[in-house]
């Protein structure tokens, strides 16, 4: 999806459903933003990914800080230059500390720009989502787009085919107003809506208005 869509939210907030409603442990890897932003801006949402983390139920890489040249205190850093056989064996490592089931890279995008060449971009995405199956994992690849329809969905237009399932985030103008709408664009191996439903980012997270439609 575009900026503003909900990306974050959504990535963070499959991590957080994991943890509290099935006892889940997550990866978190980060790649726009450094850990400690993200542990305050999600105290608004009611998630307390300090504590989490304490418990051994979440951990968030910061493959952030070093890509800005800033020193990060945090547990897990990635390395630069982005090197995808680091990167992935360091989520073998915590998945063997924490026990992880879920993660998520927010987001592939920056990944992308590091690599530069779109197909050896789609052969770095294949290896790290073919990990994460292999592994267990349960993932989620966020990515940017620039223009918000429905012939872009992926800014590099490799992304989609290298994952099982593309949900797609919009953030469209409507009058004088944006409104956020979320679509199943391919899920292989389920049946799904073919829709494009409204959602809004509450103080709670995303609730998605799965009865009503984007005509």
């Amino acid at each position: 999806g575009p900026s503003g869509s909900g990306k974050t939210v959504f990535a963070m907030q499959y991590l957080v459903n994991g943890i509290e409603q099935f006892g889940e442990p997550g990866i978190f890897v980060a790649t726009e933003e450094r850990p400690q932003h993200l542990r305050e801006h999600f105290m608004s949402f009611g998630w307390d990914l300090e504590k989490y983390e304490d418990e051994n139920m979440l951990a968030i890489v910061d493959a952030t800080s070093t890509k800005i040249g800033l020193p990060s205190d945090e547990k897990y850093i990635d390395v630069r230059p982005f090197d995808t056989r680091s990167l992935l064996d360091q989520i073998i490592t915590i998945q063997d500390e924490i026990g992880a089931k879920r993660a998520t890279v927010d987001s592939t995008t920056s990944i992308g720009f590091t690599i530069g060449d779109p197909a050896k971009f789609r052969v770095e995405l294949l290896k790290i989502s073919t990990t994460m199956e292999i592994l267990g994992l349960t993932s989620i690849l966020t990515c940017e787009v620039i223009e918000n329809g429905p012939d872009r969905i992926s800014r590099f237009g490799v992304e989609n085919f290298v994952v099982e399932g593309t949900i797609v985030l919009y953030y469209t103008r409507v009058e004088n107003t944006r409104m956020r709408s979320i679509e199943i664009f391919k899920m292989r191996g389920t049946n799904h809506s073919k829709k494009i439903h409204p959602f809004e980012i509450t103080n709670r997270g995303i609730v998605v208005y799965s009865k009503e439609e984007i005509l």
